[in-house]
């Protein structure tokens, strides 16, 4: 078969991508802009476009998936239309793939990455051998969003945004959180729940739910609560667990929960946990000679809040600072309030030593004029009363040398990690 993806280089759809090329088929994608991603899928054979998106792309495909970010004028989609070829979403292929294995879909606000790439790993240790798609790189998979599995097992993070889960049909459900999160799509809270049920009804008439206790679904499908109230196996995983902070032993409770599901021991379970050394831009530490990076992509007030509680119990007398970019305008707008208290928390429990904002990440296509002339990060930055708003290119000039620099947001903030890689040795 041949396969021609838009928006290639996006991480659900590279990882889909993966998945047909190592079943045999032929693949094409095209992207905006090149990136180690779309690099990646060329040496594996996927033929790249890189560009402004061209009908001249589309040939004789048997099949085109796309990005859901894709809009109805994108010059590929139209002419796959014409030559009426088979058009999906990417949920919606991959909504295909879930009926055809045993799927586990870890679902939530945030934790989502974590949440799969633990159990994927218990999955491996077992020996049962998964397919994996999930929404950051791993190190035990060469540095990939997928793995290929020859089993009947496939584990999927299930993202909520503009309900994409819904056209996913698994038989174990993992649901980490319900929070206030894409209001631009959901509008209110209700709204995200609402669509949770509903993922969950797509539960198989034997399928089974596993979430945070807190967490409320209306349901009649077999639940497994899971809590940082379960001390015993509490104090186990903060034994062995090598990332810190208490979302992350969340996380691994839910992949102890889906191990015990699937009749796994104990014991091989939590050997898979305890090697798990953590995903690509979630709490990503790197040791340079003036400094010691972390890379993070917490973008959501309740992730800030936790990840930054977890820096500071792992660097209890180091000097922290952190450098957020917000992630959209218009999610920015309708978050507001939680950032800058959020943010006052951090500041006033000394979690960290500075804080500064860069310049709001523009989702191309997402965003509305309106939203932009409402909100910045300046206007944030003075919210929140103790944090410093700086341009990107004066950053540096604020890095003394010795201090934990953290990186955080969902943009293209990860660049800017890179550059103080470059610049590393400055301060000495």
């Amino acid at each position: 078969m041949k396969i021609h993806f838009i928006g290639i280089g996006g991480i659900g759809v590279s990882a889909l991508a993966q998945y047909y090329l190592g079943k045999g088929n032929e693949v094409s994608g095209s992207d905006i802009a090149s990136s180690e991603t779309t690099e990646d899928l060329k040496k594996k054979g996927a033929v790249i476009f890189i560009g402004p998106n061209s009908a001249e792309n589309i040939k004789d495909y048997d099949l085109v998936v796309h990005s859901p970010a894709v809009k109805e004028n994108n010059p590929e989609l139209i002419e796959a239309e014409m030559k009426g070829i088979k058009i999906l979403s990417y949920p919606r292929a991959l909504g295909e793939l879930t009926k055809e294995y045993i799927t586990i879909a870890v679902s939530g606000t945030h934790g989502k990455s974590t949440t799969t790439a633990m159990i994927s790993l218990v999955l491996v240790e077992a020996g049962l051998d998964p397919t994996v798609i999930v929404g950051t790189k791993l190190k035990e998979f060469n540095n990939s969003n997928f793995r290929m599995g020859r089993s009947e097992y496939l584990v999927i993070e299930a993202c909520e945004h503009e309900e994409s889960f819904l056209q996913y049909w698994p038989k174990i459900i993992v649901v980490t959180n319900i929070e206030e999160d894409h209001l631009d799509y959901y509008v209110n809270i209700e709204n995200i729940k609402k669509a949770f049920n509903e993922f969950v009804s797509h539960l198989k008439k034997d399928g089974i739910l596993i979430k945070t206790k807190e967490t409320l679904i209306d349901t009649d499908k077999k639940t497994i609560n899971y809590s940082l109230e379960d001390k015993k196996e509490v104090e186990k995983l903060k034994e062995i667990i090598k990332i810190p902070g208490e979302h992350n032993i969340l996380d691994a409770l839910a992949a102890l929960k889906v191990a015990r599901v699937l009749k796994i021991k104990d014991d091989v379970a939590l050997k898979a946990l305890s090697q798990y050394a953590g995903s690509w831009r979630r709490f990503e530490v790197t040791q340079l000679p003036d400094f010691i990076l972390i890379d993070d992509y917490a973008h959501h007030p309740t992730e800030i809040l936790a990840t930054l509680k977890g820096a500071r119990e792992k660097y209890t007398d180091k000097k922290i600072f952190c450098v957020f970019q917000p992630h959209q305008y218009q999610r920015t707008y309708l978050l507001f309030d939680d950032f800058v208290k959020t943010f006052k928390e951090v500041m006033e429990k000394k979690l960290i030593d500075k804080l500064f904002l860069i310049d709001i990440y523009d989702v191309a296509g997402r965003e509305s004029e309106e939203a932009k002339e409402k909100v910045s990060s300046k206007k944030l930055s003075e919210a929140i009363g103790n944090a410093t708003y700086v341009l990107k290119e004066d950053l540096f000039k604020e890095l003394n040398g010795g201090e934990v620099v953290i990186f955080m947001g969902a943009g293209n903030i990860y660049n800017l990690s890179q550059d103080l890689k470059g610049l590393s040795g400055f301060c000495s």
